[in-house]
């Protein structure tokens, strides 16, 4: 299989393997921080949840540090970016076990809330600079495969986390303490990925920075100049521009379909008192959604050379459109769960083409910023799309005018790909290269 090929031949790389078991580890934690926080806030028995409450609970988590986006750039671009990966996952690992403490002690949600953002937050840092530095391992001709098989690694790595998280629960009584005791597990991988970023080269993944770099208070007092220029650099690369805003798109309509699953599995395919049952159906569907995600990873550098990556873009865009109503419609789960993995190829194969356009059309010098901004528009579309949905969403998650109207925004993503001629001009590259 090409893709075990390619797979085989980057892990010749040594730099490679190492920042790519540090990804692993994070988003192993991630995994299993993220299903701690949607058992605890979603799947409790004591709470009934509605769509706005998940959508607050997003906001809270996810649209403040969505805010330090910039600023997690700026600092990319002038801190060393091993050091980032190193501390950042340490200072994870002691917030999570704040944040168990917290779980036992039945804290008001606005604390609980504010212990779990301080963790996420720090996941901005972790991700931009995961991406940021990848091309300092990867040479040009095995970026767009780089960025296919790692990031994709990291999803499996994160919904194998969230399975270990849900094996917690089956041996723990529902509660505080399995809630607990999911957090401290991710404290503990998160030690281990801040463990592992020691055995890169202190140096390797950059920047390349003239003398020392500046001081923190000088770093954070040029963000919004920083900003600006990353703004700037990325309005002069109209491939890059037209990627990120077509992949932010396709993230809003993930999102809302995410609610609208999520409030399945609470209300509408199980006992809303029986939450374990809620929460496997929940793992199910991430479970075959991460079977998309890889589907897309060894897909996606086949299409990519066939169709160009803007074209592969706008083709996962349109198929999105056409599936999603004839699955989504009978609100059924054998259905429903068919388009967790659909829209796990699509959204996962545009981000992965989305990654390597932006990588390769901006400078290294702006990639932390891009990159931060990529990550804040990513989480702003999700919390947008969380606000949408429990707006027109009924508690038990089916809405009809939901799904219709994310299948059109689908198509006309689609259209304004087309629109651009990038499609076109990707296309006539790509024939090219296969002559």
């Amino acid at each position: 299989m090409a893709v075990l090929r390619d797979l085989r031949a980057l892990l010749r790389l040594p730099d490679f393997r190492r920042l790519l078991a540090v990804r692993l580890l994070s988003q192993l934690s991630d995994g299993v921080f993220q299903v701690a926080l949607a058992a605890y806030v979603v799947f409790s028995p004591e709470k009934q949840t509605s769509p706005g409450a998940v959508a607050s609970a997003m906001a809270v988590l996810l649209l403040p540090y969505s805010l330090l986006g910039p600023f997690s750039g700026v600092l990319l671009d002038r801190w060393r970016r091993r050091q980032v990966l190193l501390y950042c996952n340490l200072l994870r690992a002691g917030l999570s076990c704040g944040t168990a403490v917290l779980v036992l002690l039945h804290v008001p949600d606005w604390l609980f809330y504010l212990s779990a953002l301080s963790v996420t937050a720090v996941n901005r840092f972790v991700l931009a600079g995961l991406s940021a530095a990848l091309p300092r391992v990867v040479d040009g001709d095995r970026l767009v495969t780089a960025n296919s098989l790692s990031p994709t690694a990291g999803t499996l790595a994160a919904t194998a986390g969230g399975g270990a998280a849900f094996v917690v629960h089956l041996f723990l009584s529902a509660g505080a303490g399995a809630d607990a005791a999911t957090v401290l597990l991710a404290a503990l991988l998160y030690a281990a990925a801040g463990a592992s970023a020691l055995t890169l080269g202190r140096d390797l993944l950059g920047p390349d920075l003239d003398g020392r770099g500046p001081r923190l208070g000088a770093a954070v007092a040029s963000t919004a100049r920083g900003l600006r220029e990353g703004l700037a650099h990325l309005r002069e690369r109209p491939p890059a521009r037209q990627a990120l805003t077509a992949v932010t798109v396709m993230r809003f309509c993930y999102g809302a379909l995410t609610v609208m699953l999520l409030m399945l599995c609470r209300y509408a395919w199980s006992d809303p008192g029986d939450d374990d049952h809620g929460l496997a159906l929940l793992g199910l569907a991430v479970g075959i959604s991460a079977a998309g995600f890889f589907a897309a990873a060894v897909v996606t550098p086949w299409a990519s050379a066939r169709f160009g990556r803007s074209g592969w873009i706008a083709l996962c865009s349109a198929a999105s459109a056409l599936l999603l109503p004839p699955l989504a419609l009978p609100f059924d789960t054998a259905p429903l769960m068919l388009a967790a993995f659909a829209l796990g190829v699509t959204t996962q194969g545009a981000k992965i083409a989305t990654d390597t356009v932006v990588q390769t059309a901006v400078d290294d010098a702006y990639r932390g910023r891009v990159f931060s901004l990529y990550d804040m528009a990513f989480n702003v579309a999700f919390v947008g799309a969380a606000a949408v949905a429990a707006l027109v969403l009924p508690a038990d998650g089916r809405s009809t005018g939901l799904v219709v109207a994310l299948a059109l925004v689908y198509a006309a993503v689609t259209a304004g790909l087309l629109r651009t001629g990038q499609v076109a001009t990707d296309r006539a590259h790509a024939d090219r290269a296969l002559l």
